[in-house]
């Protein structure tokens, strides 16, 4: 099994590479750049845009930043002496080639530079907008699994129950609402939108949170993650508990287990002596998946909802921007944490049955 993580680990290198280069080459043929938004926003400086340019362009960064070209339109009346020096501030005046080559070089010492538009290091950033991504991404996955999980095995053993019948009306009810729309309801239920003020609105803790003793501490984070991890888990939750369902039947049915039955085994011994592990192993296939849509997209309109500054409002607003260091790290991470989520999926593959060998498979 050691041999099998070290070359997996050994594979994220190329996978990253490639990661990076396509990227790369995408956001080379991409219209606009920091340069030229620079350029749009001192030729509209009542836009109230170009107050955010002041803290731009921390000289390394601009090596990550790829652009476009170095003709801008709507510079005509800027002196082509400033627009050359803020090429060479970002970054843009050297080769791709070497740029691409330098963002390498620093990303393998997690070294991502400044933002362009924020006067901050971009792992800084990161450090400060991660804490929300992962407590979001990590309780909602946990939530949803630790729901969907024993509904799904009780709705197949019961399958064509009543049991069944309902609690499918409510998973396919959960499934057709956005998480967005239910985080709305939820703040308007019980965060003073309309009737109760029973949750916060915003933060994940309160501003005395310093001085509460540690289960007062823990009781403030809970809740204030109550609603947004609600609203997240509503339509995995409803995914999961379906997948678990239709796989366990799928196992139930096989001919193993009418054999095991045969011999006198208890229905509760079968289902988990011998069912669970194989029908668990196509649920354990989605949670890297979950976990990670979890981290960026899923998040986005959750942290915007619930004013929770996290990875995934960063990465929009880098975006919109074209804060190219603070997008490319935020690629570079998530992708990272993918390939590390995957990797701890196919161990605890080997872990929920034993009879996968991955290390034979590669050989």
């Amino acid at each position: 099994m050691l041999n099998y993580i070290a070359r997996r680990l050994a594979l994220m290198v190329p996978t990253l590479f490639g990661i990076l280069l396509i990227s790369f080459v995408i956001v080379q043929f991409a219209p606009g750049g920091p340069v030229e938004r620079i350029i749009s926003q001192l030729n509209n400086p009542n836009s109230g845009a170009a107050e955010r340019v002041g803290g731009g362009s921390g000289g390394d960064a601009g090596a990550q930043a790829m652009d476009s070209g170095s003709a801008y339109r709507g510079a005509q009346g800027l002196d082509p002496a400033f627009i050359k020096e803020l090429e060479k501030q970002f970054g843009f005046d050297k080769p791709a080639h070497e740029r691409f080559l330098k963002m390498l070089k620093d990303y393998a010492t997690f070294d991502f530079g400044r933002s362009y538009f924020r006067d901050a290091p971009v792992l800084q950033l990161i450090k400060e907008k991660l804490p929300v991504s992962i407590t979001l991404g990590l309780w909602m996955t946990l939530l949803s699994y630790a729901i969907s999980i024993p509904l799904g095995i009780r709705k197949a053993v019961k399958d064509g129950s009543r049991f069944d019948t309902w609690t499918s009306a409510v998973v396919i009810v959960g499934y057709a609402i956005p998480s967005f729309l239910f985080a709305i309801l939820l703040i308007v239920l019980f965060a003073g939108g309309s009737f109760w003020q029973i949750f916060p609105l915003r933060g994940l803790t309160s501003e005395n949170w310093a001085q509460l003793s540690l289960m007062g501490k823990i009781g403030d984070y809970l809740w204030h993650i109550a609603l947004p991890v609600l609203a997240m888990a509503l339509g995995a939750f409803a995914t999961s508990t379906l997948l678990t369902k239709n796989s366990f039947l799928d196992e139930i049915r096989k001919q193993y287990v009418l054999t095991a039955r045969m011999k006198g085994l208890s229905e509760r011994g079968v289902l988990y002596g011998h069912v669970f592990r194989n029908a668990m192993l196509i649920v354990i296939a989605g949670f890297p998946g979950a976990f990670v849509h979890a981290l960026f997209a899923g998040s986005l309109l959750i942290e915007t909802i619930f004013s929770l500054d996290g990875l995934g409002l960063l990465s929009f607003e880098a975006i919109v921007n074209r804060d190219y260091p603070v997008v490319f790290a935020n690629l570079y991470i998530f992708s990272l944490i993918g390939l590390v989520v995957h990797l701890i999926t196919d161990l605890t593959y080997a872990w929920v049955d034993p009879r996968i060998d991955f290390e034979s498979r590669e050989a």
